[in-house]
């Protein structure tokens, strides 16, 4: 294996802990995922309050509904993100370790797993509250990405996740990474899954009045975020205890994303305007 050492760009030396006192610690990586939840929600209420998004000038639900929501969305993005990880990534530790499956401050988390339990949140919240769960999905989902870029900012610090062996002038040489220089796929996914992402979302919702059409905007999220994954696994290190599932291309990463991709190219698809609510129906 070539070594690029010399071409690499130094690694910065940021601390993962951003302040500690005795067992107490408060890491980058949490930090990420509170900030995030936290924008999530106020993003969320903006989209709530703001009436000229919506089919018909009317919200599908109140800002009052996402402050309720906002636990649910956190209990279902940490549990739902450390099952998935263990499910998918590490059984076999877990099965010897049950006791580390509680330790969820020295990471392993899947992006995945989050999802399906932030899902299954908005599911049994929307049912409960009468809300129309598919325009759930798409406010939540249009604030997502901005915590998926912290995360991966976070995943860089952490030297975790790191890319493959490269030569490219912006390779680094991570701590843990071996005397090899690599891709910082971290910031990749950062850029991808963060920034550019919210951006195409923010699109589809202020200029092209998407929210109108329940289903298609946590569609668009759900089939960029899988053409990202996709595409940044191509650069990105697998899993040293899973490795490549074929040849030295098919990772664990691209396997889940696919159906994603599938899954979001599908509902934007099948998106249809909301029907007009029912008083101005009687009305008429």
């Amino acid at each position: 294996m070539p070594e690029f050492i010399f071409a690499a760009l130094a690694f910065p030396e940021i601390d993962p802990i951003i302040f500690q006192m005795g067992p107490f610690a408060i890491r980058w990586y949490g930090l990420g995922y509170v900030v995030g939840i936290l924008f999530g929600w106020w993003y969320s209420r903006r989209l709530a309050a703001t009436p000229r998004l919506w089919a018909h000038n009317k919200p599908a639900m109140t800002p009052a509904d996402i402050d309720d929501f906002l636990i649910w969305a956190a209990v279902g993005i940490v549990a739902g993100g450390r099952v998935g990880y263990i499910l998918f990534y590490d059984l076999p530790r877990y099965i010897a370790e049950p006791l580390a499956i509680f330790s969820v401050w020295e990471g392993g988390m899947s992006f995945h797993g989050g999802l399906l339990g932030v899902i299954l949140a908005m599911i049994v919240f929307s049912r409960r509250r009468g809300i129309n769960t598919w325009s759930l999905f798409d406010v939540i989902a249009a604030g997502v990405p901005v915590g998926l870029g912290l995360v991966r900012c976070a995943n860089f610090i952490n030297s975790e996740l790191w890319g493959r062996v490269s030569d490219v002038p912006w390779a680094f040489v991570f701590p843990n990474g071996g005397p090899f220089s690599r891709h910082p796929s971290q910031l990749y996914e950062a850029l991808l899954e963060g920034a550019v992402l919210f951006a195409v979302l923010a699109w589809f919702i202020w200029s092209r009045g998407r929210l109108k059409t329940p289903k298609f905007i946590g569609g668009a999220f759900i089939a960029g975020y899988g053409l990202v994954r996709i595409f940044v696994e191509f650069f990105r290190e697998p899993d040293a205890h899973i490795g490549y599932l074929v040849g030295d291309w098919l990772t664990m990463g691209m396997v889940l994303s696919l159906p994603m991709v599938l899954a979001g190219i599908w509902a934007m698809a099948t998106a249809r305007p909301a029907a007009a609510p029912a008083e101005a129906n009687d009305r008429a």
